[in-house]
């Protein structure tokens, strides 16, 4: 498939799918946070996003809301991506292509596809959100992203009014990274990702590099003392099943991580810093207990988490909000938190491990409004005290 396929869209008849007015946005953010968007459309077809009215005006692109900040509210038009579908689309000898709706719940698909006895995303198995948000984050765990396994997309340019294929290559992934990200397409709203078309390969391997899914195993009593990813054919037999290293997957998030239902959050808050091996170096030397990965292009990534909790942020709150006494990478809204609370806290944790480690922190989720920690609001007694000229 080609990088780049552009095509005129058909418009649908007019005032076919009414917008709705000053919306509460908080149901639909894992972190709970309140925000009202002055205009809401929910996308169930990909033709509604031709109404000529979406082109002109400001607009926002929500999947999931489990990597969103809400920081006040939405002065434009919040496309809610809620198309449903999956379904084959294509095989050949190395691979099963299988296509999903930008709004198809991930952990659900992914469980579909494990059923269908098409494996390869077990890996990323819980993570929350939808198909069409997970290539803007390239989304990750566990020792896979999804950029492993995207073979194209399609989304609809609402600027100038066409369909645009894009393959794994024109998405230029990275860590936690894509164009939409890059290209700041993911705040402005100029792309919606309609559906997702995942390369699922038919000679399966299975991933343990991450030490906590081999642990978990062993747990469980299932052989991993191999090198799989090595493994002949004739060795498979004596691998973990996909099915069980979903479940494993599965039984250390729900471990590590609390369930939005229950705890709102947004999951993984900071991304794993990634630094020069010189300086990684320098970092083991001063703290002998750091975690660190070294990547192919010669750079270390460190882990978050720890730093974080070295830094005395684990279990600590600021307010209404915190990081997870279980996963000092996960920050959690206590209840009745806004989106300043939520900057406050995570500015605090930067100027932390900034201070005490030297390294810089970058915030996961997407802020919208797209808005700065100020740092005249302050908390006494766990209360935040804004300036008094806030409107």
């Amino acid at each position: 498939m080609a990088a780049e396929d552009s095509t005129p869209a058909v418009a649908p008849a007019p005032h076919a799918w009414p917008v709705a007015h000053s919306v509460d946005l908080s149901p639909f953010n894992t972190l709970a946070l309140p925000s009202c968007a002055a205009r809401y459309l929910k996308i169930t077809d990909p033709a509604q996003l031709t109404a000529p009215d979406i082109a002109g005006t400001r607009r926002f692109v929500l999947g999931g809301g489990s990597n969103l900040v809400l920081t006040g509210d939405i002065d434009g038009l919040v496309l809610h991506m809620a198309i449903a579908g999956k379904a084959k689309t294509g095989e050949d000898a190395e691979a099963v292509y299988v296509t999903a709706g930008a709004g198809e719940r991930w952990h659900d698909f992914v469980q579909w596809t494990l059923a269908q006895g098409w494996p390869g995303l077990e890996n990323l198995s819980l993570i929350p959100g939808t198909v069409g948000a997970a290539p803007v984050q390239n989304i990750g765990a566990y020792g896979m992203e999804v950029a492993e396994r995207i073979h194209s997309l399609t989304a609809y340019d609402l600027d100038t009014g066409t369909v645009r294929r894009f393959d794994r290559a024109a998405c230029r992934f990275a860590y936690r990274d894509s164009v939409f990200k890059q290209e700041g397409w993911h705040l402005d709203g100029r792309f919606a990702i309609t559906e997702v078309t995942f390369r699922l390969p038919k000679h399966w391997r299975p991933n343990i590099r991450y030490a906590g899914i081999a642990e978990e195993l062993a747990m469980r009593g299932i052989e991993t003392a191999m090198e799989m990813t090595t493994a002949t054919p004739a060795d498979t037999r004596h691998c973990p099943t996909p099915r069980q290293i979903a479940d494993a997957v599965i039984a250390l998030r729900r471990r590590k991580l609390p369930d939005p239902a229950v705890l709102p959050n947004a999951g993984s808050f900071f991304q794993n810093p990634v630094v020069a091996a010189t300086a990684a170096a320098t970092l083991c030397t001063a703290h002998p207990g750091l975690p660190v990965y070294p990547q192919a292009n010669g750079r270390v990534k460190l882990a978050a988490g720890w730093l974080i909790e070295q830094a005395g942020w684990k279990g600590r709150r600021l307010g209404p909000v915190g990081m997870y006494a279980h996963q000092a990478l996960a920050l959690v809204n206590h209840g009745g938190a806004r989106g300043r609370d939520v900057l406050a806290l995570a500015h605090a944790v930067q100027n932390d491990v900034r201070r005490i480690f030297g390294v810089e922190l970058t915030p996961e989720p997407v802020y919208m409004p797209n808005i700065a920690f100020d740092p005249s609001d302050t908390y006494e007694n766990g209360t935040l005290r804004e300036k008094s000229t806030e409107q």
